[in-house]
């Protein structure tokens, strides 16, 4: 009987343990989908609100962080924003295209070219950032001052976590699974 009892309290024990690490999987993969979601959904309103404004497929956020950090250059933005530098060459070629921002040569380095919002650039901006500032609302409703500081601190430390890993990835280190 002890032999029993002992056995049938290995497997309830096995099985909490297995039940309590599925469960925290599920949670951890969740966090990751939930993140994913919020951007998808962030980035498809973002392109049916900027639409009149002939902003397509996210061009917003490049001209945001142009705007916000004048004379920045390509390998600085694709960095910025986690996007290689194809991509982030087509959207900004597309912008200066539609007379948004501009590029200056680099007098220390005439490869590099320093990226700049321009006058027209300069009137979409604050159309933008009221939009940001809309959906942080959105999304922030229903929490209080303490809830947002630890959002923002814990979303802060993951956004770090995923930028180390997406620098050493493009470095060309393999990621152990």
């Amino acid at each position: 009987i002890y032999n029993q009892i002992v056995a049938n309290a290995t497997i309830l024990f096995y099985n909490q343990y297995i039940l309590f690490h599925e469960r925290r999987n599920t949670i951890q993969n969740n966090i990751l989908r939930d993140i994913g979601t919020i951007a998808r959904a962030l980035d498809s309103i973002s392109n049916i609100e900027f639409k009149e404004l002939k902003l397509a497929k996210g061009q917003y956020l490049y001209l945001s962080r142009i705007f916000e950090n004048p004379g920045i250059n390509q390998q600085q933005i694709s960095e910025l924003l986690c996007v290689d530098k194809s991509t982030a060459s087509r959207a900004i070629n597309q912008l200066v295209e539609k007379k948004l921002i501009k590029k200056v040569e680099d007098t220390g380095n005439k490869k590099n070219k320093l990226l700049y919002v321009t006058s027209h650039g300069k009137e979409v901006y604050p159309i933008l950032n009221r939009e940001l500032h809309y959906s942080t609302q959105v999304a922030l409703s229903g929490l209080n001052a303490q809830e947002i500081t630890q959002v923002e601190n814990l979303l802060g430390k993951i956004s770090q976590n995923i930028v180390d890993n997406w620098i050493d990835v493009k470095k060309g280190k393999k990621r152990i699974y």
